[in-house]
């Protein structure tokens, strides 16, 4: 064992220097089939407006509001993609179908409910008014209005919204690729049986998980052997064509904890160590051409609390996203919370409702090895650190991971 060299770094201090060394990834464009999920390079105005033209918003009748209370003459039909091309004039009334072109001198659309129909002649009601029952031009997007803002994630709306405005390929930012190792020679795969002093490597598919949640792209490196030059040709031979290098364990001062050595001569270890419970050891790298480096602690829940943290927000900056982290909401604690002295702390709960507040509770033990505390929590609050710990009944900050 040896003594850490790297100073303890205050946790919001930490986040805030990873983004701050973390870069935006290229633009590129894509066809809109392919783009769920990314997010949005730059703004997006509308070329023309939505609809084109006056469309029915109902199935009835096209006619002028001058006539009301008249029995008008059947002259034709609109129907979506078929508009009439006639007009409507004073005594005359065209059928007119959801979606339907709004036929030139008709000021307003009757629904079918209302008229009474008797072979090519139907009675309009006497309470018409101009402008109903129809979509104006422009009514849902006017020309050159701002529709999707740059850091948008494009899902089903804005893809629809995309192609309602004919745009067959949108400017996104590229995905990071992501190469993801496991290190220890105390891990077997998933699946074989452990031998003496061994356990299974389960970081390695949680994290697999929380990256893919993150939308990026995964290679997996399986698990990375005690043995640095070993190590060392496996992560520059991933560092090729990754952005991001994320590793789990290796980072305390055994002295087969090989990740932060590895990552000072490869580049900059600009964070060893942060005043985090659970995630003490976290180690952050900036490597050359851009490239990031995220060396999570080996017990399970502080690898996803630190990746919760300061991973997912990184990943999110790269891909250009407007909002970093995940929403938080003031919660009331539905526990006594115990403090770190000289470390933030987020511990995990579930959520539940009463009255028009969200109420904490505790999911029980909270050792950094213990991932059934992980399993289910609803969000992570945050406890400053301190000597007295927190009331039960105490509002605190919340960061939202799955609604209850």
């Amino acid at each position: 064992m040896r003594a850490s060299t790297y100073p303890l770094v205050d946790a919001d201090v930490a986040a805030a220097l990873v983004l701050d060394r973390t870069p935006v990834l290229p633009k590129e464009r894509v066809a809109i089939g392919e783009a769920v999920g990314r997010v949005l390079a730059g703004d997006l105005r509308a070329a023309s407006e939505l609809p084109a033209f006056s469309t029915s918003a109902v199935d009835g009748f096209a006619v002028r509001a001058a006539d009301a209370g008249a029995t008008l003459r059947v002259i034709g039909e609109s129907a979506a993609g078929r508009p009439f091309a006639g007009g409507v004039e004073r005594g005359t009334a065209a059928r007119i179908l959801t979606g339907g072109v709004l036929p030139a001198g008709a000021d307003t659309v009757v629904m079918v409910e209302d008229v009474r129909l008797a072979g090519d002649a139907v009675r309009v009601p006497k309470d018409l008014r101009p402008g109903s029952n129809f979509h104006r031009p422009g009514a849902d997007v006017r020309a050159g209005e701002l529709v999707l803002t740059a850091g948008t994630q494009l899902s089903a709306a804005e893809l629809g919204l995309a192609a309602a405005l004919g745009l067959a390929e949108v400017e996104v930012r590229r995905r990071p690729r992501v190469a993801l190792l496991s290190t220890g020679d105390e891990l077997v795969e998933v699946g074989r049986k452990p031998g003496p002093g061994q356990i299974t490597d389960s970081n390695r598919w949680a994290l697999l998980a929380a990256l893919r949640e993150a939308a990026v792209e995964v290679r997996i490196l399986g698990i990375g052997p005690d043995e640095p030059q070993a190590l060392r040709r496996l992560v520059v031979d991933a560092l090729g064509t990754a952005d991001v290098l994320v590793t789990s364990g290796g980072v305390s001062v055994g002295t087969h904890d090989l990740v932060k050595p590895l990552l000072e001569s490869l580049g900059t270890v600009h964070i060893g160590r942060v005043k985090l419970k659970p995630g003490k050891p976290f180690t952050f790298a900036t490597l050359p051409d851009g490239k990031l480096a995220f060396g999570l602690p080996g017990f399970p829940v502080s690898s996803l609390v630190t990746f919760e943290v300061f991973v997912r927000p990184a990943l999110r900056k790269l891909q250009g996203f407007a909002r970093l982290q995940r929403p938080t909401l003031p919660v009331r604690l539905g526990y006594d919370a115990r403090a770190t002295a000289d470390r933030t702390e987020y511990q995990r709960v579930t959520l539940r409702r009463e009255g028009a507040e969200l109420i904490a509770d505790t999911t029980g033990s909270q050792s950094s090895s213990r991932l059934l505390s992980l399993a289910g929590a609803h969000a992570l609050v945050r406890i400053a650190p301190g000597d007295d710990g927190v009331a039960a009944g105490t509002i605190v900050e919340a960061m939202i991971l799955a609604l209850p």
